[in-house]
């Protein structure tokens, strides 16, 4: 209920590429640790995307994100396989071709020495204009051009390559968010209490998580804001405002 909207806002939309993805065989953990570090960072997660290896399906995503958020993250397809179409996609989006990284190579061939075969070349290709994100856990480095991040779908790998996203974002105001519980009511009935509050505070963020099980029901209300200040307030507020509809079990709790 709400979205922040000021002039510090930054944005970013993740780009999740896979069929393994789509069909159940692997489960997803990289949206989640993603979000988490860029709330750190005060870079709100504003979108993210599953497409399958399509090379047109992939392309339209990326064009539709890039332009719409400040940062577009990718994961995934750019392993030594055929399906491994990521960085292809990218390059037909940006309209440049692929060359393969001479520090990719070397990198490669240190490691595994000899002649590198066809599957392992295929991970030193890097878009005309990129530059690369390290690498700290093993294999190749992923890669960025534009407003695009492109990191593995390991992830293990994809967090260790986060740590060399983050120095390059600008960064907004971090997030802070605090979590009014209320036991024993629904969202019926906190719905008007809750929505007077959020139009009175409109750069601020309102949601209504509800939870059951066998120690009851009732809804855990997030808000979520960039001056902590403010947010003490509202949280005040909003307590009150339940109390004033006769919904007595509200109190705030520590979700840390």
């Amino acid at each position: 209920m709400g979205q922040p909207n000021d002039e510090d806002r930054v944005t970013a939309a993740v780009l999740i590429i896979g069929d393994e993805i789509l069909s159940g065989r692997t489960q997803d953990t990289n949206l989640r640790d993603i979000a988490r570090y860029l709330g750190v960072l005060g870079v709100d997660l504003a979108e993210a995307r599953t497409v399958p290896d399509v090379m047109d399906e992939i392309v339209d995503a990326l064009n539709a994100l890039r332009a719409r958020y400040d940062y577009v993250i990718t994961t995934g397809g750019i392993g030594p396989t055929h399906d491994d179409i990521t960085a292809d996609a990218i390059a037909q989006a940006f309209g440049v071709e692929l060359y393969e990284h001479p520090e990719i190579i070397a990198m490669m061939a240190a490691r595994w020495g000899g002649e590198l075969n066809a599957a392992r070349r295929r991970m030193a290709r890097v878009p005309v204009g990129g530059e690369l994100v390290k690498n700290p856990v093993q294999g190749p480095p992923g890669f960025t051009i534009g407003n695009v991040f492109t990191l593995a779908g390991v992830p293990s790998i994809m967090r260790g390559m986060l740590e060399d996203v983050g120095p390059r974002l600008r960064g907004g105001r971090p997030t802070v968010s605090r979590t009014v519980r209320v036991e024993g009511s629904g969202e019926g009935v906190i719905a008007a209490p809750l929505e007077a509050v959020a139009k009175a505070h409109p750069d601020m963020s309102l949601g209504s998580y509800p939870f059951y099980g066998d120690g009851g029901f009732g809804s855990n209300l997030v808000l979520r804001g960039r001056d902590p200040e403010q947010l003490i307030a509202v949280v005040g507020e909003l307590i009150a405002a339940l109390k004033g509809a006769g919904i007595d079990n509200v109190r705030e709790i520590d979700v840390a």
